[in-house]
């Protein structure tokens, strides 16, 4: 079953909490730290997938748990999850929480793969022209890999831009066995 669409609901629902309580960055922190919880921690994964236990139950534990590290607001959002059985989803509504951020504020994530690490300089410039190409605020992730022997790769969305010597070397060979 593609829970996307549930996700998302889940995901604009606390955003708008979040809004209003301008607190956009902390709750994003809380879901990505649960999630990433869920994730690692097979105790606590056995816990709020076990149908033995109620629903009622796993919210007095998460909100014990809670109480003082996460705002009441986002507690009582988690316990909503877990009364409506979609706490398995943390992952999910966490990634589309992150992608109507991104939306809303113009951002783009771009994977960019380059020969040699970069500086930090190189960094904020490869960021600031990506960003005036895209013309939206351009997030890198860069990784390295030395087979592209030089020039930049990047990938945003389904788009890819390919710059690197290798795949020009490519070219140039294919222009002169013709």
């Amino acid at each position: 079953m593609d829970h996307a669409p549930i996700a998302r609901n889940y995901a604009d629902a606390l955003l708008t909490l979040a809004t209003k309580e301008n607190a956009r960055d902390a709750y994003g922190a809380y879901l990505d730290a649960l999630a990433d919880t869920l994730e690692r921690d097979e105790t606590f994964k056995r816990f709020l997938e076990a149908p033995q236990v109620s629903s009622g139950r796993k919210n007095d534990v998460l909100g014990k748990a809670l109480e003082g590290k996460a705002p009441r607001l986002f507690v009582r959002f988690l316990q909503k999850m877990v009364t409506n059985g979609r706490q398995m989803l943390l992952r999910e509504i966490s990634a589309e929480y992150q992608n109507l951020r991104d939306a809303e504020e113009g951002r783009l994530h771009a994977r960019v793969t380059v020969s040699r690490e970069l500086s930090e300089q190189d960094r904020a410039v490869l960021a600031s022209q990506l960003s005036k190409a895209m013309g939206k605020t351009v997030v890198p992730h860069v990784s390295v890999n030395p087979a592209i022997l030089g020039g930049v790769i990047v990938r945003v969305g389904d788009t890819v831009m390919d710059g690197s010597v290798r795949r020009r070397l490519g070219a140039l060979k294919a222009r002169m066995t013709r």
